[in-house]
């Protein structure tokens, strides 16, 4: 199972730090070029390597975590997802003012799944700040919990066993239209809650 990110941001990074440190190999793209983020991913060791844009989209499960706006430019021109998964990592907000953004009825997921249409969509790492996220999953004698949605059980199922494997406790919320909005930042009352679940 291939995996692919798409943004090189402090979300892209934290995940790609989980990844490596379980030993699970992945393809980061920035909207630059690859040779860009050497220095980035030099304390990962070959196991994450930089890629094309093309290249990361490839993959799997691509997991994508870019600057809202800048999301319809990072996904514009790919090839066809033909089911494939995305991971939607991303939240309709934007530094420094983190104003809510008019979605118009819309969860955030549900306005990603339009940009990658013929995706199974799973919205997850998107509610733990970077730091966190990026940290040992292993704390207080349990597991640092991870919340996930998607409208696509067995996709969903794919990104919980991955979830596991990097060592979180995953918890699925449901659906996009439900659990989406539950871990929404801003307006959902899930984002920013460290919770870590013991046993």
């Amino acid at each position: 199972m291939s995996i692919g990110i798409i943004g090189a941001g402090n979300i892209g990074l934290a995940v790609a730090k989980t990844l490596a440190r379980a030993g699970i190999a992945a393809t980061i793209a920035n909207s630059r070029d690859p040779q860009s983020l050497k220095e980035s991913l030099a304390a990962f060791g070959s196991i994450i390597e930089a890629g094309t844009r093309e290249h990361a989209a490839a993959a799997d499960i691509v997991l994508i975590a870019v600057n809202w706006s800048k999301l319809p430019g990072a996904l514009a021109g790919l090839p066809a997802w033909n089911g494939r998964i995305v991971i939607d990592a991303n939240n309709p907000v934007e530094a420094p003012l983190y104003k809510p953004l008019d979605l118009h009825g819309l969860v955030s997921s549900e306005v990603v799944a339009n940009l990658v249409a013929g995706a199974r969509v799973v919205k997850a790492f998107n509610h733990l700040r970077a730091e966190v996220l990026a940290g040992d999953p292993h704390v207080d004698g349990g597991r640092r919990v991870l919340f996930y949605s998607g409208d696509d059980s067995a996709a969903k199922a794919e990104v919980g066993a991955l979830i596991d494997r990097l060592g979180f406790a995953g918890i699925d919320l449901g659906s996009l239209a439900v659990g989406g909005k539950l871990a929404q930042f801003p307006g959902g009352p899930l984002p920013n809650q460290n919770l870590v679940r013991i046993g």
